[in-house]
This record gives C-alpha cells, sequence and structure tokens, in this order.
C-alpha cells in the first residue's frame, strides 16, 4: 500500500512550477516502465503550456487546481477543479488559463 497526499504535492509542484523558466514542474504518483497505469501531478504556472504532443494511450485529465484548456485540432475543452476530461486520441496540447495542477491518468498501449 502507498499513499501520497495529492494536496501536498499539489502545493509543492505548483511552487516549482511558478519558479521554473519552463513554468512547469510534473511527478509521477504510480506508475513507471513496469506498470501499464501511469498517474502523473502536472502543475502548470498560468499562461504555460504543454506543446502539442501524441496521446499516450487511454488517458483523462483531472483538474485539481485553476483552469486549463485541452486543445486538439480545432476542439477545445475548458476544465475547472473537479473537471475531468477524456484526452482525445490524437494530437493535443494543454494550456493553463491560471496557475494549474492537474492528475494525468493514463493507460499505456503494450
Amino acid at each position: 500500500m502507498q499513499k501520497e497526499s495529492l494536496t501536498a504535492l499539489q502545493r509543492h509542484h505548483l511552487d516549482k512550477a511558478r519558479h521554473a523558466t519552463s513554468g512547469r514542474s510534473a511527478h509521477t504518483v504510480y506508475g513507471g516502465h513496469e506498470h501499464a497505469l501511469s498517474q502523473t501531478v502536472i502543475a502548470l504556472r498560468g499562461e504555460s503550456q504543454l506543446d502539442e504532443h501524441e496521446s499516450p494511450g487511454e488517458a483523462t485529465l483531472q483538474v485539481l487546481h485553476g483552469r486549463v484548456t485541452l486543445v486538439a485540432g480545432e476542439d477545445r475543452w475548458n476544465g475547472s477543479p473537479g473537471d475531468l476530461l477524456t484526452i482525445p486520441d490524437a494530437r493535443h496540447s494543454l494550456e493553463a488559463v491560471e496557475d494549474s495542477v492537474v492528475l494525468l491518468t493514463v493507460a499505456k498501449r503494450r
């Protein structure tokens, strides 16, 4: 059994993101090369983004703090705390409207 405080991780990585030149910070809560399931806390400073990238497989994004926009082509989905966004099976990016923290859950393709 492993226990992590998402609240503590959120505070810590949001602070790191605010001071990072990239405007982001991340920590894998669960997963790794030996697991099919991966969960990662990602903090983004307001007005920063994760550039467009391929879909990692089946994935969801839960907004823990702030407001984000998930963009895939012409489609845009806004997320606020408590929202769960399904990541499309297409190239996409993530924009932080304000300082934000999300929990990315991925079921890796094997």
